[in-house]
């Protein structure tokens, strides 16, 4: 009888802490979170740098092609989960406990983005806090401390007419490779990258940097301390801010001279590209990266909905929205490397070193074109730090809400310490990358952090909702009749389809092609040795492999127990919707109204809650083909 009633006491605890999670306040809130997420430092810093070092339009093809037949149809799939059951990343798992690991996973992914992700904000706090400056730093004439030999701010033609030399000596001078002083200051005052020889020689801390990134993660915690109470309310302003900036920069960006050439290298093609694995593989990590597929973010969110939110229609105008604004900020960027490499008197493929800082040599530049650049430039790093924050907000949210639903009775007291510890630690790790050498560790961390494991984890997601809960181990479609009940409708025959087998082969293929062509990253002309790349092997490898290594502790646990392993693959008797009043027979598809022989015949149909309180065995019976 103590045991008995230890366990009910459990599950009233589990049933307070899911309506205690709180709810967005409307849907637009949800949408606007989602926006936030999805539209961020992804769109406007990653997205340009990976075109730019993948040709261009080159990369735009099998972005495309991504979006359409993985991006759109796992998108689906998280926010399905997460409001359907009510729970994040890790709990929601009991759809299927086996694979539990995947919440798991998500929830890895999530942490190791978020210890480079705020290094960016930090970047962008300091770039804030130096446009308040009566001249722009990074508009100086060359001749400043931080300058090199190399720092050219005018044409080369110019340069040639007003200093002679000799005939012979001239070929020389244009052969020699001039930066922007705007990239001069990026590599040389604020990251200070040329005190380090790589990887291996972090050197020392930039405490001015280091105090930013400390900033930065008092601004996470802050708007996280009350959870979706406080965050819902920021993104108001956050998700809508951004665009109104990057309309301004593209009017101007589309009137310089230079800007066409730019714009043609972003959308054309070089065909011959598209034979390489980088470039598929680039586009299918940024697909997911952007969209915030398999980071557990999305999953999280939509646990915070109601029930019968449209998330069909929610999917298209956050994912294609999304991508949109990725494009449309790809033409912001390229329209003013076009108008540098006109400057600088050279081809817009080598106006830029390539790497993650181009977004902050290229929009630096633009705003500093711009009337009163002072006021620009202050906007557009405040609107950079905006972006930033919303997904960073989604992240943490993510590791604090999958711990707090699978741990209520320890940690949900204790919020705000789990809160304070997750972005102290955070913090600390982050360290490593406001060095000297720093870049070169977030290079790194950028890398492989969502790199092969988060495809794979992709793709084992994909399958186990498609081929596991939602078709062979239960009932044919369980997962489209899960759909159905918050919405009305099932989905249509492009997400079966996809989720089947479309996208589980695309992703199978990308994952093959670029392992075959597998080698160590790049940074400039700086390659980096194979014990960083063995390394980053692992760190990618490891949100992977906590999949089957928690499948293989079930199997034993259920052996010890010598309870079915077959049933570890269907849902278990926690299972369900997280609106409990929903009639026993809509959610099982039962044409009775006396399961399992329980209830009285004529009555009226029982609720998910009454069945499960009434102790039935199987409160989801299989249904037969």
């Amino acid at each position: 009888m103590d045991e008995e009633k230890e366990v009910k006491n459990i599950e009233e605890i589990e049933d307070d802490a899911r309506a205690d999670r709180g709810k967005w306040a409307n849907k637009a809130e949800f949408l606007l979170s989602c926006i936030g997420y999805c539209v961020g430092l992804g769109n406007v810093w990653r997205f340009p740098y990976l075109a730019y070092e993948n040709g261009g339009g080159s990369f735009l093809i099998p972005y495309v092609i991504m979006l359409t037949f993985c991006g759109i149809p796992l998108f689906l799939i998280e926010l399905s989960l997460g409001q359907f059951s009510g729970f994040g990343a890790m709990t929601a798992w009991r759809a299927s406990p086996i694979f539990k690991g995947i919440g798991m996973g998500m929830m890895l992914v999530s942490f190791f983005v978020v210890i480079y992700y705020n290094v960016i904000i930090a970047w962008a706090l300091y770039y804030l806090f130096a446009s308040f400056q009566s001249v722009l730093p990074w508009t100086h004439p060359c001749g400043q401390e931080w300058n090199s030999m190399t720092c050219e701010e005018y044409n080369a033609t110019v340069l040639m007419a007003t200093t002679p030399a000799p005939i012979e000596n001239v070929s020389k001078a244009v052969e020699v490779k001039r930066i922007s002083p705007s990239e001069e200051y990026w590599q040389n005052r604020v990251l200070r990258i040329n005190n380090s020889a790589g990887m291996e020689d972090p050197g020392s801390v930039l405490w001015d940097l280091c105090l930013c990134l400390l900033l930065a993660w008092i601004i996470v915690f802050a708007c996280l301390i009350k959870g979706v109470k406080s965050s819902g309310k920021v993104v108001y302003f956050t998700a809508t801010f951004p665009y109104i900036i990057l309309i301004i920069l593209l009017i101007r960006g589309c009137t310089l001279e230079g800007a066409l050439d730019g714009i043609i290298f972003y959308v054309k093609p070089k065909w011959h590209l598209l034979q390489t694995a980088k470039v598929w593989k680039d586009a299918a990590i940024q697909i997911f990266y952007s969209l915030g597929i398999s980071f557990g973010g999305l999953l999280t969110f939509a646990s915070y909905n109601k029930f019968n939110n449209n998330l069909y229609r929610d999917t298209f105008i956050v994912a294609i929205g999304n991508c949109v604004t990725s494009i449309f900020a790809g033409f912001v960027i390229f329209s003013v490397i076009g108008h540098m490499a006109l400057r600088l008197g050279t081809d817009t493929e080598k106006v830029i070193d390539q790497g993650p800082g181009l977004a902050f040599i290229a929009y630096p530049e633009a705003v500093s074109l711009l009337p009163i650049p002072q006021l620009w430039s202050i906007l557009f790093f405040f609107m950079l730090l905006t972006l930033g924050l919303d997904s960073q907000f989604a992240m943490v949210e993510t590791v604090i809400t999958g711990l707090l639903d699978e741990f209520p009775r320890v940690l949900r007291p204790k919020k705000y310490f789990l809160t304070a510890a997750i972005c102290i630690v955070s913090f600390l790790l982050g360290i490593l990358l406001v060095t000297e050498g720093g870049l070169y560790w977030f290079e790194f961390y950028n890398s492989y952090s969502a790199y092969y494991g988060l495809l794979v984890l992709s793709l084992i997601l994909c399958v186990v909702v498609s081929w596991g809960y939602g078709f062979w181990f239960t009932y044919p479609w369980r997962f489209s009749d899960d759909i159905k009940l918050m919405i009305g409708h099932p989905p249509g025959w492009f997400f079966i389809g996809n989720w089947m087998l479309v996208a589980p082969g695309l992703l199978l293929f990308v994952i093959i092609f670029s392992a075959m062509s597998h080698g160590p990253i790049t940074l400039g002309d700086y390659t980096y040795p194979k014990w960083a790349d063995d390394l980053g092997l692992c760190l990618s490898a490891t949100c992977v492999a906590i999949v089957p290594i928690y499948m293989i502790y079930r199997i034993i646990l259920a052996l010890v127990k010598k309870e079915s392993i077959s049933e570890l693959f269907k849902p278990s008797k926690k299972w369900g919707p997280q609106d409990r009043s929903i009639p026993y027979d809509q959610l099982t598809g039962a044409n009775t109204t006396t399961p399992l022989g329980v209830y009285a015949i004529g009555s009226d149909p029982p609720t998910f809650e009454q069945a499960v309180n009434d102790d039935i065995t199987d409160p989801f019976p299989e249904k037969k083909l």
